[in-house]
């Protein structure tokens, strides 16, 4: 046998760090493919992400078709079949037989033995894997976080929160590539003129005139453009975030958890440079990479301080506008953070809503009389998003709830379902942007103001 073609020993790698040695995926594939042309790291980015947002349904088949539960196969070999039945049931282009016989090669690379039953199960996978995900069914949580790979107790979130119809189709777009929007640097050049320079397609949203979403494949590190520090790539619902809060030129505003800058960056440009962002980071490393971000972007007026959050400022209530945009379990981003479903679990929500409390209080106490106070989170979870805002509010006698739903209709967050309310809480005029619905990240926008 030949050796296995290079995206799919860098996928193999990138498995056996994620599942194996906690790694990230993205950091993963960045270590492993940086010696790959671009069509192969294309390639292995595909396999290794597809295969790790995958890994619960592809465990699901191969425990039926291995006939023992993944958990008792040796780790090399469970990374040769999660990868090599990725490929063969949801990728195409490429010959069974050169599927299977990678997989058998790499696990003959990885384990000392084993490879005749990646062999085996690859062979099998190709006769029966089809008939066996056409066969899955989604009508219970249970069997839908099977069929769209996601924790259970994710599945069981939604269905809940969301209702049964929305739940199924959120997990079903998770899996799906997501689109990419770019935001247009304001401060140097408008949407028209960037759409112009660009050599790929784009379109517009009209609620946001400094987006643009791209049609095609773009290199964007790669461009003149980008060279030019004309863009930065941000989700069209992060834009909402520095929309909602919707500052003056001229005014103070506070951005808590800033890094890596998109948000704060923004509002520079909404401000069209004048006045001042107090961006503040704890991570000192993270707010180097915020530093820069500012500079490249030309938003010199945000400032960068290295800071706890949770912290209250010794100034006390000075802002005009605070964003608080804390820690989440990041449950909007599973589509572009393929292996963040299996990290978060609920012992994490619950820690990060006590974190997110402390973070808002203290932007609650920056924020001076008649000021606006943003909090938002990149996530969809009724504890750290209307409960959370609940909560604040009803220790907070001095804070109220804009509509920020009569402004932004179509981004209204509804209500539990009737038949799941669980000791719900007003959801009114708060936003939440569904990825299946709004073809964005999952974000919940609340908007407040103290009297």
């Amino acid at each position: 046998m030949g050796m296995p073609a290079k995206a799919r020993v860098c996928a193999y790698a990138v498995l056996r760090r994620v599942f194996e040695q906690g790694a990230y995926a993205d950091r993963a594939v960045q270590a492993e493919a940086k010696e790959l042309d671009a069509r192969d790291r294309a390639l292995a980015m595909r396999l290794a992400y597809g295969t790790v947002q995958r890994k619960g349904t592809l465990d699901h088949l191969i425990e039926h078709l291995a006939e023992r539960p993944p958990g008792r196969l040796d780790a090399p070999l469970l990374a040769a079949l999660r990868l090599g039945l990725y490929e063969l049931l949801y990728l195409s282009g490429a010959p069974d037989r050169a599927v299977v016989a990678d997989g058998v090669e790499l696990a003959k690379g990885g384990a000392r033995g084993g490879h005749g039953l990646v062999n085996a199960v690859l062979r099998r996978g190709v006769r029966e894997g089809p008939a066996l995900l056409d066969g899955l069914s989604d009508g219970t949580p249970a069997q839908a976080a099977i069929k769209h790979s996601h924790p259970e107790w994710i599945a069981q979130l939604w269905w809940e929160q969301l209702g049964a119809s929305d739940a199924r189709a959120l997990m079903a777009y998770d899996n799906e590539p997501g689109e990419v929007a770019l935001r247009v640097n304001t401060l140097l050049t408008d949407a028209a003129t960037l759409a112009s320079e660009l050599p790929v397609a784009t379109h517009a949203d009209s609620g946001l005139p400094e987006v643009l979403v791209l049609e095609g494949p773009f290199d964007a590190h790669d461009s003149p453009a980008w060279r030019a520090e004309a863009f930065l790539a941000q989700s069209r619902a992060a834009m909402h975030v520095a929309r909602a809060l919707d500052p003056q030129p001229g005014e103070r505003v506070l951005d808590l958890c800033a890094a890596p800058g998109g948000k704060s960056t923004h509002l520079a440009a909404l401000m069209q440079g004048e006045g001042e962002v107090v961006a503040v980071e704890r991570n000192p490393r993270r707010a180097g990479m915020l530093t820069r971000t500012a500079q490249r972007l030309h938003a010199g007026n945000v400032r960068v301080e290295v800071a706890d959050a949770a912290t209250l400022r010794p100034e006390g209530a000075v802002f005009d506008r605070v964003l608080v945009d804390p820690p989440c379990s990041g449950l909007g981003t599973l589509q572009a953070r393929a292996d963040l479903r299996w990290r978060v679990t609920p012992e994490h929500v619950r820690e990060m809503t006590r974190s997110q409390a402390a973070i808002l209080a203290a932007g609650a106490a920056a924020l001076r009389p008649g000021g606006v106070l943003v909090y938002s989170t990149c996530t969809i979870s009724p504890t750290e998003n209307e409960r959370q805002i609940a909560a604040f509010l009803d220790s907070h006698p001095d804070f109220s709830r804009d509509d920020l739903a009569a402004e932004l209709p179509a981004l209204r967050m509804r209500p539990p379902e009737p038949s799941t309310e669980r000791g719900s809480v007003s959801t009114a005029g708060l936003v939440l942007t569904l990825p299946h619905r709004d073809r964005t990240a999952g974000f919940c926008i609340a908007r407040l103001r103290r009297s």
